[in-house]
């Protein structure tokens, strides 16, 4: 009988994956850090250390009118270096740009998210043209495409189409050795999960309600403890009862049955740093990680504070190890 119970004991922590319980503790920030751009709106940083300098990528449009609402039109995908994960870190160049108005792209590049495939990296961002709009809307389509290189430093060839054709954004990508998974949303914040056997696609929609409960959007997709994660902004409080902060779900098949974690609460909009100031955002979303040697070792966040806008990476007090 006590076997028993030890057995259905271990087979319950296996099954609900807290053999080893996934914890964000962050440590304090340097106060001379992240990513900010003088006249510009900074936003959404995507990282990944090439050697031992560490390339951000990040959104950025002119500060003309009040967080974020030029970004449909203005927005374009920039590039900065750091000999630190936690920066500061300088601007290098623009890599998405405008461009002829007959791409998908040609309007604005926003949400970059950057990974390595193979022998290239490649750069997944939601585009719009000019002239392209969502039905029955005043707003331009946005759709998810990519571009690679060979070099992090490129040049970078950017896709002819995107690989969403409907209304996407917030693109998450987990390359596996038989597929590709890219999780986004709509624009009422519908959440969708495709699949592909090559990051080029095409994506087959595998499941196009993932969470019906609320609204989420801004995700990150990773796995861990052989299941598959997802961390977002939970959009109205209906995962965390809190608005916009940072969130944890997980399923085991990666397709659905989603859950919430335990716990569940991933960052709130309070930023400690070294100099012991707490920074109050008012808007901390589009949560990325930076991955070094298979293991999570800092979450990056924009950040608004009612003046500026600017990435802002944290270190984890514990990297963790991923599948």
């Amino acid at each position: 009988m006590r076997f028993l119970l030890l057995l259905l004991s271990l087979t319950l922590i296996i099954g609900n994956g807290t053999s080893q319980v996934i914890t964000f503790d962050f440590e304090k920030v340097p106060e001379e850090s992240g990513f900010k751009m003088d006249g510009y709106w900074v936003w959404g940083g995507s990282m990944i250390r090439v050697d031992s300098t560490y390339h951000l990528f990040a959104s950025r449009w002119v500060k003309n009118m009040d967080f974020p609402r030029e970004y449909r039109q203005d927005s374009e995908i920039v590039r900065a270096i750091s000999n630190s994960p936690t920066g500061p870190f300088k601007f290098e160049e623009v890599v998405i740009g405008e461009r002829d108005s007959s791409y998908w792209d040609g309007n604005m590049a926003h949400n970059p998210t950057i990974h390595k495939i193979g022998d290239e990296y490649v750069l997944f961002y939601i585009g719009s043209d000019y002239s392209t709009y969502r039905n029955n809307s005043g707003y331009l389509l946005r759709r998810i495409g990519y571009a690679s290189s060979k070099s992090i430093t490129g040049p970078w060839k950017r896709s002819d189409e995107p690989i969403i054709e409907q209304e996407s954004n917030n693109p998450a990508i987990l390359n596996e050795a038989a597929s590709v998974k890219l999780l986004f949303r709509d624009a009422p914040l519908r959440v969708s999960l495709a699949e592909s056997d090559n990051y080029k696609g095409p994506y087959k929609i595998v499941n196009d309600n993932l969470w019906y409960e609320c609204k989420l959007e801004d995700f990150y997709l990773f796995k861990a403890n052989n299941q598959y994660h997802i961390i977002c902004e939970d959009n109205v409080g209906g995962v965390s009862g809190h608005v916009r902060w940072g969130v944890h779900l997980y399923s085991t098949n990666g397709v659905n049955d989603w859950k919430k974690y335990d716990p569940v609460v991933v960052y709130d909009h309070e930023i400690k740093f070294e100099n012991e100031q707490t920074l109050h955002c008012e808007r901390r979303e589009r949560p990325q990680f930076l991955i070094v040697n298979g293991e999570i070792t800092h979450l990056i966040t924009g950040v608004y504070d009612g003046e500026n806008s600017w990435c802002q990476p944290v270190k984890l007090k514990k990297s963790i190890k991923l599948d």
